[in-house]
């Protein structure tokens, strides 16, 4: 440490800002490389510009924190390389961007889905880029400038950056067309900018639900409908979708079983459940599909082992902690959970209509092997490791098609419990939050922007099944979206709205 004892101010903000350039932006610099033509003139200028800017841009920002904020400033940014090293290691295992979208998983992730990424490569980024350079941060005998001198150092780096800036204004419609990108990958900023853009989007959203016109039940046919919101299933592992594979042995088999070609509208759960729920795609809060239906006199319940949905306002929410008091047997500590008791619970009803939702989480990763019961582990063999990469393509693809073949069983057995509810007119409908990527061009999971990710992340199951074969004919090469899902379960439980948009309705 004696090298950091009485080190000058800029020389230290300079050598941090060095260190933060080296230790987490590979990825940035890649997607750099792998986007401009680098031995052409601009692209060698495009180079050079974002290494000059990225190693001042975040020393002068460093150089700042010290002189204005000096001890707390050292712990500020000792905590920033941490968060870093966490965030650049999720870049290069899984292939992700830290954008506003990706914040919002990350604040809506609990501690059993964030302890499923544990692993010893996380600890080594964390201990080697992070906690080795924070102590670097805070044991450094800074020696500070005068005011004077401050406002120099600050103005003259100011001008320099603009100049270089200025000097490649060229480039500046590559650099806004691939900004969101750029910005995802730039540390510490990809995720302390976006996190504020999370939370302002999330107060412009949640500032007042918006009340959809009250509606009207036009009949007294007793009739049920099971909404299944599947996570990270993508249809190309369906083999009802043409997949090589027998995902589907259950379904297959089942008659009154069809599916559809479907998208979604996001990569991840918070904006594909909304999706499903509201009556079209905006970036406002409507009032979503369970709270109208309820608010307007039909029997709404929601069971999850999930989470992200949009606040739901209804009686009956039941989590997988309320569902695992009632029920016995091992395969209660999965998706399964869902089905305890469900048949019982639509037959106590004491409404004419009832909407049950089961929220599933049975795909998600990273840790495909844990999501479904020894039993159904049809396709050997599988990978066991959260760092995906590290596993062969093979192992990956069986422990996710695995996932597949459970959520088929757990759509037979509803379809078998809606089929002894003879009094009732039922359907079920199951569709995805959003698909995944399974290594494909390096990908891993989901939460691209939606601009940017690969058809295997929006490219989603849309499965349905009715009691009395009251699908309209609708072509097979068509392909719907979740905007659907609230269009169709109105028109099938028999509700009248002023929202109602029969060219979203899959039934007749």
């Amino acid at each position: 440490m004696r090298l950091l004892k009485d080190i000058k101010i800029v020389h230290f903000s300079l050598l941090i800002s060095c260190l933060n350039f080296l230790f987490f932006h590979y990825p940035f610099f890649k997607f750099i490389f792998n986007n401009v033509d680098y031995t052409s003139f601009n692209g060698i200028s495009i180079v050079i510009c974002f290494v000059i800017l990225m190693v001042l841009a975040n020393a002068f920002v460093f150089f700042l924190m010290f002189s204005l904020l000096r001890f707390v400033g050292k712990i500020i940014l000792a905590l920033l390389f941490i968060f870093s090293a966490i965030a650049v290691y999720f870049i290069n295992t899984y292939g992700v961007i830290i954008n506003a979208e990706m914040m919002g998983n990350v604040l809506n992730t609990n501690y059993a889905e964030a302890s499923g990424f544990f692993s010893i490569k996380l600890l080594l980024y964390i201990i080697l880029l992070g906690v080795i350079s924070g102590i670097i941060i805070i044991k450094a005998q800074i020696v500070y400038v005068t005011f004077k001198r401050f406002l120099v150092i600050a103005l003259a780096s100011l001008l320099f950056m603009l100049a270089v800036v200025f000097a490649n204004s060229q480039n500046w419609l590559w650099v806004d067309k691939n900004s969101k990108v750029l910005g995802g990958l730039a540390m510490p900023w990809s995720y302390t900018v976006n996190l504020s853009l999370f939370f302002v989007h999330k107060q412009q959203e949640n500032e007042k639900e918006i009340l959809l016109p009250d509606a009207g039940i036009k009949d007294n046919r007793k009739s049920v409908l099971v909404l299944v919101i599947g996570e990270s299933a993508r249809s190309e592992n369906f083999s009802l979708y043409g997949y090589s594979k027998n995902t589907n042995p259950l379904l297959s088999k089942t008659p009154g079983v069809f599916h559809f070609n479907a998208t979604s509208c996001a990569t991840y759960t918070t904006a594909g459940v909304k999706c499903i729920l509201e009556h079209k795609n905006t970036g406002e809060l409507y009032e979503i599909l369970p709270n109208y239906l309820y608010r307007n006199g039909v029997e709404v319940v929601w069971r999850t082992t999930n989470w992200g949905e949009p606040p739901v306002h209804i009686k009956t929410y039941l989590n997988k902690e309320a569902l695992m008091k009632d029920c016995k047997g091992d395969r209660c500590d999965y998706d399964e959970v869902l089905l305890n008791n469900l048949k019982e619970q639509i037959a106590a009803s004491t409404k004419n209509k009832v909407l049950i939702i089961l929220h599933t989480s049975t795909s998600h990763g990273p840790e495909y092997s844990k999501k479904y019961p020894p039993q159904f582990e049809t396709f050997k063999p599988v990978c066991n490791s959260v760092e995906l990469a590290k596993c062969s393509n093979t192992e990956l693809v069986n422990a996710y098609d695995n996932t597949i073949g459970y959520t088929d069983y757990i759509l037979y057995n509803v379809i078998e419990d809606l089929k002894q509810l003879k009094e009732y007119r039922s359907a079920m409908i199951f569709v995805s939050d959003h698909g995944e990527s399974l290594g494909e061009k390096n990908m891993y999971m989901h939460g691209l922007p939606l601009s940017l990710a690969p058809k295997q992340q929006y490219d989603i199951p849309f499965i349905v099944w009715t009691s009395d074969n009251s699908l309209k004919q609708l072509k097979t090469e068509s392909s719907l979206s979740q905007d659907y899902v609230f269009h169709s379960v109105l028109n099938f439980l028999g509700v009248q709205s002023p929202v109602y948009n029969e060219e979203l309705n899959i039934f007749k």
